[in-house]
């Protein structure tokens, strides 16, 4: 667990989230470390290949509260340059195809099923998203600590 020293210091930690399309599982990780950590963290994500936020992705952060409608999907390039405290790769691929980022301190992968490539009815594949959704939410949770006063955290 890494917040327990966030009060010593008023430097955010730069944290980018990383996946292949920057349209669902790094969107989430985003927003979830948006909303529960926004006062330690500055939360962004890119895509090694990105497309568009899915809809999905909306719906599912908005039944938690976390409202994303705001986010696009950015191509990994666009922060290749800027200082990074932590890189997140969330799917395998962008793991094995993300440039080498000369400014970035740390490197974590994790890896998430892809919900956008999941087949099958409507409902299934908004089930889907929820699951992968929550899977995430209970990461960044572990990882990154207790949520602070001011945040609040969905269970």
């Amino acid at each position: 667990m890494r917040g327990a020293n966030y009060g010593r210091s008023k430097k955010k930690e730069k944290i980018l989230f990383l996946c292949t399309h920057n349209s669902a599982r790094s969107q989430m990780a985003e927003g979830f470390l948006r909303a529960f950590y926004g006062d330690r963290y500055e939360a962004f994500s890119a895509g090694t290949e990105p497309t568009a936020v899915h809809p999905l992705t909306l719906r599912v952060m908005g039944e938690m509260g976390i409202d994303i409608s705001g986010h696009r999907a950015k191509n990994v390039t666009d922060f290749i340059h800027q200082e990074v405290d932590e890189v997140v790769t969330v799917c395998d691929q962008a793991k094995e195809s993300c440039p080498f980022f000369p400014y970035g301190k740390k490197f974590v992968h994790q890896s998430f099923p892809d919900p956008g490539s999941f087949q099958g009815s409507e409902e299934e594949k908004l089930a889907f998203f929820r699951k992968v959704r929550d899977a995430i939410r209970d990461w960044v949770k572990e990882q990154y600590g207790p949520a602070s006063e001011s945040g609040s955290m969905p269970e």
